[in-house]
């Protein structure tokens, strides 16, 4: 007797950034891009505990995806990642720029220096056979690497500022961009530093690449 062959799961990045797009493409992943509006600010006890806040981020940006498809009567099964990506220098939690201004003070505090990247990853599986039937679980991790800056001068950061590249990272650097030339070392995984530890999301994971 001829069986029905199981749906494929449906996955959706949670995230606009074409960085985290671009590493999921590169691994073969088939998904679409949702993204919620969440509110990302963080207190005082949440920075003190980037791992724990990286996560806190990824889990509400997927999160309100999932909560948009719940109200809209979403039916059948999906896997929502969402992530979060911070910059960490000592007890320093750096953002994305405001500024120029605020850019080059970043780059200055990280030349010649050792910093943390920490992204965490949260996927929430929805299943739904029918609206009033819906089952939800989810896990969350957090990836680190660390990265040491070159010792950069004026002219240096000048430079790498004019490439305009910097507003829109934390840390106001791209290490996949231009920004690899104020790397001189990396340890622990780039897809982290980039924004998503893709090995790290195969391992977790396997059946979103079934």
């Amino acid at each position: 007797m001829q069986t029905d062959a199981p749906k494929p799961l449906d996955v959706i990045l949670a995230s606009a950034s074409p960085r985290r797009r671009q590493l999921l493409d590169e691994a073969g992943l088939s998904f679409t891009v949702r993204i919620a509006e969440v509110d990302e600010s963080l207190d005082a006890d949440d920075r003190a505990v980037p791992e724990e806040a990286a996560k806190k981020l990824a889990e509400k940006k997927a999160g309100a995806v999932v909560q948009e498809l719940l109200a809209e009567g979403f039916c059948g099964t999906a896997a929502i990642i969402g992530a979060d990506t911070m910059v960490v220098l000592g007890d320093e939690v750096m953002g994305k720029p405001r500024n120029i201004s605020d850019a080059t003070g970043m780059l200055r505090r990280l030349s010649g220096k050792t910093h943390r990247v920490v992204t965490a990853v949260s996927l929430w599986v929805l299943s739904a056979p029918e609206p009033e039937k819906v089952s939800l679980g989810l896990r969350t991790f957090a990836d680190v690497s660390q990265v040491r800056f070159k010792a950069l001068s004026d002219q240096d950061i000048k430079d790498y500022l004019t490439c305009g590249e910097s507003f829109d990272k934390a840390g106001a650097y791209a290490a996949q961009g231009k920004g690899a030339r104020l790397i001189e070392h990396i340890e622990g995984s780039l897809d982290t530093v980039i924004g998503l530890p893709v090995g790290r999301l195969k391992e977790e994971y396997p059946d979103l690449w079934a």
